[in-house]
């Protein structure tokens, strides 16, 4: 059995957390009183809660971005375990698309690394250090909407499975992009 660390505890301690208030009316006091560390302890590993926040979301989303690249592992099931995760931790989701806001809110953090990501991507296969502008631009229009379109899924509660959103947005994905993330 594999023991967790100490920004695991303090992650699954929000996450506990999180399950039974707003994220917005969650303090760092909170937090530490819930697994017994002390606040100079959570601020060695996290600068606040949305620092939290968008590590959680990193490891888990890791977890299937990871198998990009992996042979048999296309973008379409990227986007199908992604779906997946997001209907499977709606509650949490919801949670934090609904209770932040700002530079700090989880749609934001959520559309910046979905960037950082597709960019990486065309990086990668174009050989260059630097997202070409006009790509860059795409990726942009391309994450924010498919995230508002994500946010209007999570928190009306469509009748799209997450399968269909899948489908949905590996159909969405511009022409241009394709050649990046579908091949």
């Amino acid at each position: 059995m594999k023991k967790k660390t100490t920004k695991e505890l303090l992650a699954d301690s929000f996450l506990e957390l999180a399950e039974k208030r707003p994220i917005n009316k969650i303090t760092i006091a909170n937090i530490v009183e819930n697994c017994g560390v002390t606040q100079p302890t959570f601020y060695r590993y996290f600068k606040d809660k949305y620092d939290m926040i968008a590590w959680i979301y990193a490891r888990q989303a890791g977890e299937f971005i990871g198998k990009i690249g992996e042979k048999g592992y296309l973008w379409k099931d990227t986007l199908l375990d992604g779906m997946r995760f997001y209907d499977e931790n709606r509650k949490f989701m919801v949670n934090a698309l609904k209770h932040t806001s700002g530079r700090d809110s989880f749609l934001f953090q959520m559309s910046e690394m979905n960037i950082r990501f597709i960019e990486n991507e065309i990086r990668e296969k174009l050989g260059v250090s630097e997202c070409p502008k006009d790509l860059s631009a795409i990726v942009k229009m391309f994450c924010y909407g498919t995230n508002q379109f994500l946010y209007d899924w999570l928190t009306e509660r469509s009748d799209l499975s997450y399968k269909q959103v899948a489908d949905l947005m590996e159909r969405s994905i511009p022409e241009v992009l394709r050649s990046f993330l579908c091949e």
